[in-house]
């Protein structure tokens, strides 16, 4: 296009000349304003059960140093409705078109809030992601979760990781002194939201991405790849155990960032 441009100016009266040179640089002005809008330059982290969005540090770090607009979602863990309305509420802020990544339960989350018109694609980071009328609890059917993996459940309905098995089961390859903290600051969540069912699941209309967690121990690895191939996302393999985005976090922004260059080239086609 570039040299067709050329050869016609080029061939063109001297006074025809300066009209479509002046044509050019605004089509071209214009074209660049184009590929602008169609980069996906926000990103939106959502958090799992039994933590918080402070676990996204070294992802945040990794991707607003390669220019990225990064808001972290701050679930409340209280219900299921609570937390998509928390994600709806970052993605109103944003100024343009969003990649939503969910961690673990954060999926089920993404799935059902991913259906908002500024979502260009979806990341899921060992993560469920429901059918429509599925909860998260309910995908366990197909494949149970690991040995270590212990909710308990408390009598107000909220449940914590069992603190012995907590590292084994959620934190593997993070140091004992790191396990102990995120032990020890837990965030409970009402099992009423990990039982809650979505109404609508955004992957069937949004790209997708999935970080498989090859040593996964809350959701079983063999569950998280047939996850990624029923819901048509991209399956990267990434070692870690299942708080991958907090020991890998390069590797996950990784594929975060191919996510927002591969969700924008499907919005320019």
């Amino acid at each position: 296009m570039r040299a067709q441009i050329i050869n016609f100016i080029r061939k063109a009266p001297m006074t025809r000349k300066l009209g479509h040179i002046a044509l050019a640089a605004a089509a071209a002005t214009s074209l660049a304003g184009t590929a602008e809008a169609q980069t996906v330059k926000n990103i939106v982290l959502v958090h799992g059960a039994f933590a918080d969005g402070s676990g996204w540090r070294g992802v945040y770090d990794q991707l607003t140093a390669r220019g990225y607009k990064v808001s972290i979602v701050q679930n409340p863990l209280t219900s299921f409705e609570d937390d998509v309305a928390a994600t709806r509420r970052v993605l109103n802020r944003q100024d343009g078109p969003a990649i939503l990544v969910g961690h673990s339960y954060g999926g089920s989350v993404i799935t059902e809030a991913g259906a908002d018109q500024k979502v260009a694609g979806l990341v899921y980071v060992a993560a469920f992601a429901p059918e429509v009328g599925q909860s998260t609890l309910d995908q366990y059917a197909e494949v149970p979760p690991p040995p270590n993996f212990k909710p308990e459940e408390q009598p107000d309905g909220f449940a914590y990781l069992n603190g012995q098995a907590f590292k084994a089961g959620f934190a593997a390859d993070t140091t004992d002194s790191d396990a102990a903290f995120l032990r020890d600051s837990q965030v409970p969540i009402a099992m009423a939201a990990l039982k809650a069912k979505v109404s609508t699941a955004a992957w069937k209309a949004k790209p997708s991405w999935y970080v498989v967690a090859t040593e996964d121990g809350a959701i079983d690895p063999k569950l998280l790849r047939s996850t990624a191939r029923r819901i048509g996302a991209q399956p990267i393999e990434v070692p870690g155990s299942h708080v991958v985005f907090l020991t890998q976090p390069k590797a996950v922004a990784e594929v975060i960032e191919r996510a927002a260059q591969g969700a924008r080239a499907a919005s320019a086609r």
